[in-house]
């Protein structure tokens, strides 16, 4: 059963939406409430494998003008997290209400979770999420850039739902994955200082003011294990941008950190047409080249949007497992090669997916052409009769429009040699002319 905005409304007490995260994280507050709600919400949803709240969430409060909010799609979700594997560990960047690290949990079960999120309104949605699975995590709630949170909730695992705890601390941490759908191109504020932490300071500058892509994905490295794997979804810009973000993406081509570059479908998001790419970073990899796949037409056109399918999420895996190169759909590039196009990484440049046109023959060409003139002409036939039986509703109108239909007629070819000729029936004769005819 589909949980409604109707039924989540009831479920949580609220006349509003609006109001929805407020109730919820004073519900959360409380075991007994809190149980209460899990049970009320097992009554109606028993599939623990996704995000119930996503479509409610993303209609109902997300802010991409804001806080560039945009919830991932089930299909992108598979596939990234299909590139990282099992593990023990994960870390979800911007979780959200927990979408991507509800498939992690759906596919490793017994891992142990970290999540960090900057909205108010999305945080009581990830800790329900979490609590309901009975998954062993920790939330920090607060900024990822700036390092400044506003809590720190632990989350244990009992028999039936998970506790909830706010903290003062948990040790530092590092997983075995990563997976990352950051708001994109959001603005922040670097600090010079910045450049003095591990998790920025091997790569010499800070991302733009303007664009902070790529300060979250260094964050997420900054989070992996050593022999990590981590997977983020970003704007196409991050594959070819200059200045900093090319200096950026220099070192992480030269330090052997990018393993794939996977293009998705536009208009797969359901608040932004911004064209996205999955990225999948490794530490300590072996391989020294990188796998490019273009899944941009892979996808089923569902009303506005593009969704990518069962098929298409298979597709997609099966080829960067294997990593293959085929034909207009992925290709292996070397480093050197890369350096060759000035660490540009803009897929076109690697997978060609030009399909020529195909040229029909010179014979039916010609008898298209014959079949558009005759029709032309009979069109032209039909015009100049229409046009010969025009009055005018003046002399001089009347005189203009026989004077142009003669002329359009003979231009086309139209005689009007097939009109009937009107009869004209002749007087008897008088007396008179009969003596004459004599």
């Amino acid at each position: 059963m589909k949980l409604t905005t109707e039924k989540i409304n009831e479920l949580l007490g609220v006349d509003e939406s609006f109001h929805a995260s407020y109730k919820l994280i004073e519900i959360l507050s409380s075991l007994s409430e809190r149980e209460l709600l899990f049970t009320n919400f097992f009554k109606e949803e028993q599939d623990l494998s996704f995000d119930w709240f996503t479509e409610y969430f993303q209609a109902e409060h997300s802010d991409r003008k804001g806080k560039k909010q945009d919830f991932t799609p089930d299909g992108i979700i598979r596939v990234a997290s299909g590139v990282l594997g099992p593990t023990r560990s994960n870390a979800d960047i911007c979780a959200g209400t927990g979408g991507l690290t509800i498939k992690r949990y759906a596919e490793n079960p017994d891992a142990q979770f970290y999540c960090e999120e900057f909205s108010d309104r999305a945080l009581p949605f990830l800790l329900f999420n979490l609590a309901i699975r009975n998954i062993n995590a920790v939330v920090l709630h607060g900024d990822s850039l700036s390092r400044e949170f506003k809590a720190i909730y632990k989350l244990t695992k009992s028999t039936e739902f998970s506790s909830i705890e706010i903290v003062d601390e948990v040790p530092a941490t590092k997983s075995e994955t990563v997976i990352m759908n950051p708001p994109y191109s959001l603005p922040w504020n670097p600090l010079k200082e910045y450049l003095e932490q591990e998790r920025f300071s091997d790569f010499d500058v800070l991302a733009p003011k303007s664009k902070a892509d790529y300060a979250f994905l260094l964050q997420g490295i900054h989070q992996l294990k050593e022999n990590g794997v981590m997977s983020i979804i970003l704007p196409h810009g991050v594959l070819f941008r200059g200045a900093a973000e090319e200096k950026i993406r220099k070192k992480l081509i030269e330090k052997n950190l990018l393993d794939a570059v996977i293009g998705l479908p536009a208009k797969a998001f359901m608040n932004t047409d911004i064209p996205t790419v999955l990225l999948v970073l490794k530490k300590n990899r072996l391989n020294k080249d990188i796998l490019f796949i273009d899944a941009s037409k892979e996808f089923k056109k569902e009303k506005a949007w593009n969704v990518l399918e069962d098929e298409h999420v298979a597709k997609i895996l099966e080829v960067f497992q294997s990593r293959k190169a085929v034909d207009k759909f992925s290709s292996i590039v070397t480093i050197e090669e890369l350096k060759e196009n000035d660490f540009n990484l803009n897929i076109p440049r690697y997978i060609d997916t030009f399909e020529p046109e195909t040229v029909k023959p010179l014979s039916e060409i010609m008898a298209e052409m014959k079949q558009t003139e005759q029709e032309i002409a009979k069109n032209n036939i039909e015009l100049a009769k229409m046009m010969n039986d025009l009055v005018g509703t003046t002399p001089e109108a009347d005189r203009q429009i026989k004077e142009f239909a003669s002329f359009f007629s003979e231009h086309v070819g139209y005689k009007d040699n097939q009109k009937p000729k009107r009869r004209i029936k002749r007087a008897e004769p008088t007396e008179g002319e009969q003596l004459s005819l004599l």
